[in-house]
C-alpha cells in the first residue's frame, strides 16, 4: 500500500471520528425482495456489515446507519445497537480481556419524509447523516460534536481491515481518501471510503441546494410571477427532484483539496453495485480473501435502558 502522510496531528482522546453508512438512494439492478445493502459478499457476511466494520476499523466513536425506515427493523435485528472495536475486542494479554473492550453505537437514521423521492440519493444521504449526527451530539454537548466524519460504502468491497494501523492519521485534521489499485478515489465516482472535516458541511449542503431543481421552474420571467415573484410555472416531470439522482462525486468534488491530505491505496478493489460486477468479484480469488471475521463484532447486543422511577414505569 501507498500513502502520503499528513504534518500535524492531534489527541485521539479529544478527537470524534463519527462514521456513515449511506443506505438510502436510487435502487440498484438487482431487484432482490431485501435492501442492496445487504447483499452477500461471503458465506453470512453482507455488504452492509463489510462497510460497519471499516468504519469500526478506522476508529469511528459512533457509526450512523442512513437507511428507509421499512429497512430499520432487519437491519438492526441483523447488526444490532453496537459493534465492537477491533483494537479492543481480543486482547488476549489483558488481566480481564472482556473487559477491555469498546463497544461503538449503532445508530439507526431514518430518511426524513420530506426528502423521499425528492432528494434520496447517497450523497444526500451522507449529507443527512452528518446533519444528524451534529445535531445529536450538540444536544449532548458542544464537547461531543464530530470533527470528521468517514464514510464506508456497502457497494463494494476491498481489504479495508488495512486501516487499523492508520487510524492515527485518519482522526487527525485534513482530508483522507482511500484509493483504488489503480489509484481512483470517490472523487473519481468509486464507493470506496473516505472522510471529509466538519467545517466543510456547510459548503457542501448549500452546494446541494444550489444545484438541484424542484417542482418549479426558477428561470420563469419575473413579469409572468404570481405577483411578480411567486413561481407558477411546472418543470417537465424529469427535471424535477434532480437531487434523487446526484452522484456522490457530484457534490463532493467541492471538498478543499488544498488541506493536507492522507491517502491509501489498496491493494484490489471490486465494485459490486451491479449485478454484473458482483459475479465478477464472486467469480475473483480475491473473493476467497473476504471472509466473515471469526471475532464475534456482531451480537446483536442492546443498551441497557436509562434507570426510571418503578412509580413511573
Amino acid at each position: 500500500m501507498s500513502q502520503h502522510s499528513l504534518s500535524e496531528h492531534v489527541d485521539l482522546n479529544s478527537f470524534h471520528l463519527a462514521g456513515i453508512v449511506p443506505v438510502a438512494g436510487q435502487p440498484l439492478d438487482f431487484q432482490f425482495p431485501w435492501h442492496d445493502c445487504m447483499t452477500p459478499i461471503a458465506p453470512n457476511y453482507l455488504a452492509v456489515e463489510r462497510a460497519v466494520l471499516e468504519c469500526a476499523t478506522a476508529g469511528c466513536e459512533t457509526i450512523w446507519i442512513i437507511c428507509p425506515s421499512d429497512m430499520q427493523p432487519l437491519l438492526k435485528y441483523r447488526l444490532g445497537e453496537m459493534v465492537q472495536d477491533p483494537v479492543w475486542i481480543s486482547r488476549k494479554f489483558d488481566i480481564y480481556p472482556s473487559a477491555s473492550r469498546k463497544e461503538i453505537p449503532l445508530y439507526y437514521v431514518e430518511v426524513h419524509p420530506r426528502d423521499q423521492n425528492q432528494r434520496d440519493s447517497l450523497a444526500w444521504s451522507i449529507l443527512y447523516g452528518a446533519k444528524i449526527a451534529r445535531k445529536v451530539c450538540l444536544g449532548l454537548s458542544q464537547w461531543v460534536v464530530p470533527n470528521k466524519y468517514y464514510v464506508a460504502f456497502p457497494y463494494a468491497v476491498y481489504p479495508s481491515q488495512h486501516l487499523r494501523k492508520y487510524r492515527k492519521e485518519i482522526s487527525t485534521h485534513g482530508n483522507f481518501f482511500l484509493l483504488t489499485n489503480n489509484g481512483d478515489s470517490v472523487l473519481d465516482g468509486y464507493y470506496i471510503g473516505f472522510a471529509f472535516e466538519s467545517n466543510e458541511f456547510g459548503k457542501l449542503i448549500k452546494y446541494f441546494w444550489d444545484k438541484q431543481t424542484g417542482k418549479y421552474d426558477p428561470s420563469q420571467p419575473l413579469d409572468e410571477r404570481k405577483e411578480g415573484k411567486y413561481i407558477t410555472k411546472l418543470l417537465a416531470a424529469e427535471k424535477r427532484y434532480s437531487g434523487r439522482f446526484f452522484k456522490v462525486k457530484d457534490i463532493f468534488n467541492q471538498i478543499d483539496l488544498a488541506k493536507p491530505t492522507f491517502k491509501i491505496e489498496m491493494e484490489w478493489y471490486y465494485d459490486i453495485s451491479s449485478w454484473e460486477n458482483l459475479c465478477n468479484y464472486l467469480s475473483s480469488d480475491e473473493r476467497k480473501k473476504m471472509l466473515r471475521p471469526k471475532l464475534q463484532f456482531f451480537k446483536n447486543k442492546k443498551w441497557n435502558k436509562i434507570g426510571e422511577d418503578e412509580e413511573n414505569s
